[in-house]
């Protein structure tokens, strides 16, 4: 497992901007000064360290505090390629889906919002836990919206994202 010293041994660090260079790279990875990490499918930046794959985010977190997150680390911003250490917290994986946008397929525009169209009524439902939640059809999309809000801020407080 990396260790912070090893970490800051490698790589350089800018928590202001979020970007890692490589200050003493190992075998051929580049030079001294380059800048570290390749999106992911997911759009997470990672990079090479000792044979292993780490995700930058995660190494933000131990080069800042020197131990490894004991859970996941949540971009405030919902931007994965944003790791300056001000963006970044540590969470659980339910509080970090509470964070996430809406899903691509959501056709009403609203995270938790979608139509029945055979009923024409509106409904919403939240996510925690693994856990999916009907809070009930309503007959506009705000008042969906609405439902969705106050159940999102009551489950995940602050980790709440409502678009």
């Amino acid at each position: 497992m990396l260790t912070a010293d090893r970490l800051r041994h490698v790589l350089a660090y800018d928590p202001e901007t979020g970007l890692f260079q490589w200050r003493n790279p190992p075998g051929r990875r580049g030079k001294a000064g380059d800048a570290v990490g390749c999106a992911n499918s997911a759009g997470y930046l990672r990079v090479m360290v000792d044979k292993r794959s780490y995700l930058l985010h995660r190494l933000a977190w131990l080069f800042m505090t020197g131990v490894w997150p004991t859970g996941n680390i949540d971009h405030i911003d919902g931007n994965p390629l944003n790791n300056r250490i001000v963006n970044l917290r540590e969470c659980t994986q339910s509080q970090n889906a509470g964070n996430s946008r809406a899903q691509r397929r959501n056709t009403s525009g609203i995270k938790g919002v979608s139509l029945n169209k055979a009923s024409g009524k509106w409904f919403a439902t939240i996510g925690a836990d693994g856990k999916s939640r009907h809070l009930g059809r309503f007959a506009t999309k705000e008042q969906a919206a609405e439902a969705y809000a106050n159940a999102a801020l009551a489950q995940f407080g602050e980790f709440a994202r409502l678009a």
